[in-house]
C-alpha cells in the first residue's frame, strides 16, 4: 500500500520500484545497526542510511537531545533572532576542525593558520553547504571558476551541479547551468578499467600520474579565472575512490601558489567514517573551507560550511540587517541539539578509533573474497569504515548487472547494501561506526555466498528475477 501511494502521489522520478515488488523495502523503524521493514523483517544495515547513522540508528542520547529541544524550542528565526545551541555548535565545529588541526600541528608548515578558529554557515542539506563554500570562494577571490574532478558528486542544486560530474545528473539541466566548473582526472589508487594501463601496457607510477595532473591544473589556471579547487578526499558516490598518496598535498600547494581556496567536501567522509575525524587528516592537509553534513546530526537535516575565521571574515561582509545567504531553517535548534549530542557520542564511544581498527579488518576480509565460478574480477578498496567491492567482468568492464543482482538478493536475505560508481558496479560498505567485528564478518560471508551462487544457470535465473539466493548466516 505504501508503494502504491507513492506511485500515485510522489513524482515518479524519486522512488524506483521493481514491477515484481522485489525492490524496495519500506522501512518501519531502525535501531543501532539494524532496520525493520513494515512486515517486521530485520536487516543488518551496511549503509548507515547514506552514512548518516554514524553513532547508530536512533542513538538514545541523540534522540533524547532532539526530543528535549522539540519540547523547548522547536523552531527559531535563522539569521534574525538566534538561539543558544547554534552558538554552541558553531564553537564546537571550530574546535574539532581548525582549532584541533592547529593543536595537532597539521598547519605547522603554514604559519598563517596558527591559532585560527573556524567560522560556520549553517545549512540544511549537503549541496547547500557546498554552495555556501562556492559563494565564499568567489567573494574571497573575485574569481568565479572552480576545478572539480571526474567522478565527483557534490549534490544536485544548480550551483553544486556545476561540480557534480556524472552526466546522469547534469545532462537534463545543462542549458540552465552556469558551467563555471572544469573537471580534472581524479587520481584514484584503483583507477577505472580504461585507465589501468598506459598505451605501452605498463602501470603508470604515482609520481607520473600526479605530475601529469599538476601540469594539467597549472595550464588551466593560466587559461581561466579560478578561485577554488573543490574535492572529496575520498569519492563515495563515485565508487569509493581513494586517491593516490600526495594528491591532497599537491592540491594544497597549487591553491597556495595561485591564491585559490581548497574546499573539501567531507559530507560523507567526516565524523570518523574513514578512521580519522576528517579524511583530510590522513594527508595532514588543512583546507580553507570544509563542508560537513550527513553524520553531523545522526538523522536531522543540518549541514555546515566551515571556513578559516580570517577567510570568512574577509569574504563575507558583516550583516547590515539582511544576510546575503540565509534560509528559514538556518541552524535549526533541533538539529543543533542532535549534532552536539552526536559529536559527544562519537567522542564518548571512541568511534573514530573504532572505525580505523574495524576498517582494516573489513578491507582485509573484502580483499580475501573469492569470485569462485562466477567469472568475475573483484577489487576491494577503502579507508576506515568506508569501503567498496568493485565487480568487473574478465575483460575489466563493469559488471553492473551482477552487482545490482547481488545487492537485491542480499536485501532479501537481510542485508542492506547500496551500489556506487558511475556504472553502479561497486558494492559499498559504510555501516554505522557501532558495527561489531562479527557483524562485519557475517555481512562479508553473505557476499561470498552470493558470489558463489552466481555460478550455475539456476542461480543466474534467480539473480535475473531478483529472487533470493541460498541462505546466508543470520545477520
Amino acid at each position: 500500500m505504501v508503494l502504491d501511494l507513492l506511485g500515485r502521489y510522489e513524482s515518479r522520478n524519486v522512488t524506483f520500484v521493481e514491477p515484481d515488488g522485489s525492490w524496495p523495502i519500506v522501512w518501519e523503524r531502525a535501531r543501532g545497526v539494524y532496520v525493520w521493514d513494515i512486515s517486521g523483517k530485520k536487516y543488518l544495515d551496511l549503509t548507515a542510511a547514506f552514512g548518516v547513522a554514524a553513532a547508530g540508528h536512533a542513538n538514545p542520547r541523540v534522540v533524547r537531545a532532539g526530543q528535549r529541544q522539540m519540547a523547548t524550542l522547536l523552531h527559531a528565526m535563522g539569521d534574525v533572532h538566534p538561539h543558544a545551541l547554534k552558538a554552541r555548535l558553531a564553537r564546537e565545529l571550530s574546535r574539532i576542525t581548525f582549532e584541533r588541526w592547529t593543536h595537532a600541528g597539521l598547519s605547522d608548515d603554514r604559519p598563517k593558520l596558527k591559532t585560527l578558529a573556524g567560522k560556520t554557515i549553517f545549512c540544511n542539506s549537503g549541496f547547500e553547504a557546498v554552495e555556501a563554500a562556492l559563494k565564499t570562494a568567489v567573494l574571497a577571490t573575485g574569481k568565479p571558476g572552480i576545478i572539480a574532478f571526474e567522478g565527483a558528486y557534490h549534490g544536485l542544486g544548480y550551483g553544486a551541479l556545476n561540480a557534480t560530474h556524472r552526466e546522469h545528473f547534469r545532462g537534463p539541466f545543462q542549458e540552465q547551468l552556469a558551467r563555471f566548473g572544469a573537471f580534472m582526472p581524479f587520481p584514484s589508487s584503483e583507477p577505472p578499467p580504461a585507465q589501468r594501463r598506459t598505451t605501452k601496457g605498463s602501470t603508470p607510477s604515482r609520481l607520473n600520474v600526479l605530475g601529469a595532473l599538476e601540469r594539467q591544473i597549472e595550464a588551466l589556471f593560466r587559461r581561466r579565472s579560478l578561485g577554488a579547487i573543490l574535492v572529496e578526499p575520498i569519492q563515495a558516490r563515485g565508487g569509493i575512490n581513494v586517491p593516490l598518496p600526495g594528491f591532497l598535498p599537491l592540491l594544497r600547494s597549487i591553491c597556495d601558489r595561485h591564491g585559490a581556496l581548497l574546499i573539501l567536501d567531507e559530507l560523507y567522509t567526516g565524523f570518523g567514517r574513514t578512521g580519522k575525524w576528517f579524511a583530510c587528516e590522513h594527508s595532514a592537509v588543512v583546507p580553507d573551507v570544509i563542508c560537513l553534513g550527513k553524520a553531523l546530526t545522526g538523522g536531522f537535516p543540518l549541514s555546515a560550511c566551515v571556513g578559516r575565521a580570517d577567510l570568512m571574515d574577509s569574504a563575507w561582509p558583516a550583516s547590515g540587517g539582511e544576510a546575503i545567504h540565509t534560509s528559514t531553517f538556518l541552524g535549526h535548534p533541533v538539529g543543533c541539539a542532535m549534532a552536539l549530542a552526536q559529536i559527544d557520542e562519537i567522542n564518548r564511544h571512541r568511534l573514530v578509533a573504532r572505525s580505523a581498527q574495524l576498517g582494516k579488518h573489513l578491507l582485509s576480509t573484502l580483499t580475501a573474497l573469492e569470485p569462485r565460478a562466477s567469472g568475475l574480477r573483484l577489487k576491494a578498496r577503502g579507508q576506515g569504515l568506508l569501503a567498496g567491492l568493485e565487480l568487473l567482468h574478465p575483460d575489466r568492464t563493469p559488471a553492473t548487472a551482477a552487482a545490482l543482482a547481488l545487492i537485491k538478493s542480499l536485501l532479501h536475505r537481510g542485508f542492506v547494501f547500496l551500489p556506487e560508481g558511475e556504472h553502479s558496479n561497486v558494492i559499498s560498505f559504510s555501516p554505522p561506526l557501532t558495527v561489531s567485528r562479527r557483524q562485519i564478518d557475517v555481512a562479508v560471508r553473505a557476499v561470498q555466498t552470493a558470489l558463489e551462487a552466481l555460478s550455475g544457470s539456476k542461480a543466474a535465473l534467480l539473480l535475473a528475477s531478483g529472487q533470493p539466493l541460498p541462505s546466508a548466516p543470520d545477520p
